[in-house]
């Protein structure tokens, strides 16, 4: 089942409209996401030319990680250059939309998959390293395999909140996942280690989940971020790691 956000939901449920015939309107809404994000639905030139643009605080980071690339490859024909003040636009011109109804719902799905899209790129790059890891690693040993694939690959930092970040790195036999959040009241740090630590028993205690990614949850840096600069000191308990393992 395919979850969607607020801004998803509204962008699905406008284009829905626009795309079904209903007479064209004028547009001009912004819409600000939890994490920051910030959409903008216009219609500057005319009625039947609806411009998307979004705004994403750790846009840069993406791009290093393939965003654009992966963006082209959704949006193509439909990308033009960015309204001032946002990271990526598309325009959707009514009066030439798909003949066929599927390839029109298709779209809607794409357009309400803006964010998604762009925060995919660096997950698309940790598996694609992934599958080069693991087959490079069939050809060794444990113990002969050169350092570069025993240590994996770069860890990705995407800071995608104030204080608050994503951390990727494919390595031979999994892609790790680490959310570090943050808990200012302590209230909140206490219900926060109960909900975040129920995702790591859930796996043990459930046996249908026992082929989930294994969770991990601890207030110091895992050991896939040894060394990484910039890391928040968790001595304060505030910094919490949730670390997803995952195969492909």
């Amino acid at each position: 089942m395919l979850l969607l956000d607020y801004e998803n939901v509204l962008i699905k449920s406008l284009l829905t409209e626009r795309f079904s015939g209903a007479p064209p309107v004028s547009v001009d809404q912004i819409v600000s996401d939890f994490d920051g994000v910030t959409f903008h639905l216009s219609t500057p030139e005319t009625k039947t030319k609806i411009l998307i643009s979004i705004n994403v605080k750790c846009f840069r980071e993406l791009v290093q990680y393939g965003a654009q690339q992966v963006l082209e490859r959704e949006y193509g024909p439909y990308i033009v250059a960015p309204e001032p003040g946002y990271d990526f636009s598309v325009v959707i011109d009514l009066e030439n939309l798909p003949e066929d109804q599927t390839a029109r719902e298709d779209l809607i799905m794409r357009l309400a998959l803006l964010k998604r899209n762009a925060m995919a790129a660096p997950f698309e790059k940790a598996f694609d390293e992934f599958a080069q890891l693991a087959e490079e690693a069939s050809r060794y040993t444990t113990e002969s395999a050169p350092a570069g694939i025993a240590e994996g690959g770069e860890v990705m930092t995407i800071h995608y909140r104030e204080e608050e970040a994503i951390y990727i790195k494919a390595s031979h036999d999994r892609v790790t996942v680490i959310f570090s959040t943050v808990f200012r009241e302590e209230t909140d740090r206490i219900f926060g280690k109960v909900f975040l630590q129920e995702f790591v028993d859930a796996r043990r205690r459930v046996l249908t989940l026992q082929n989930a990614p294994q969770v991990l949850f601890r207030n110091d840096p895992p050991l896939e971020l040894a060394g990484l600069p910039g890391l928040q000191d968790a001595g304060d308990g505030k910094i919490s790691y949730i670390t997803f393992g995952m195969v492909a």
